[in-house]
């Protein structure tokens, strides 16, 4: 384990870039398991969705009537 913490001492040190890039990367999926739970916990509820259609009257059309539509 204490190689492993040289390494990244070192990676960090030498070329920072890479070091957060993986950092970052390896960060992801650990979060994808761990930040909806602790939302729960603190009482997070989820937004109502948003409507992807818009919603058709339930009744017979009318004819277009005026502005020069007929």
């Amino acid at each position: 384990m204490a190689t492993i913490y040289r390494r990244a001492q070192r990676m960090a040190h030498e070329s920072p870039v890479i070091f957060w890039s993986l950092a970052i990367g390896f960060a992801g999926p650990i979060m994808v398991l761990t930040v909806p739970p602790i939302r729960k916990s603190f009482g997070y509820k989820q937004a109502e969705r948003i409507p992807t259609t818009f919603p058709v009257p339930n009744r017979p059309r009318r004819a277009v009537s005026g502005y020069e539509d007929s």
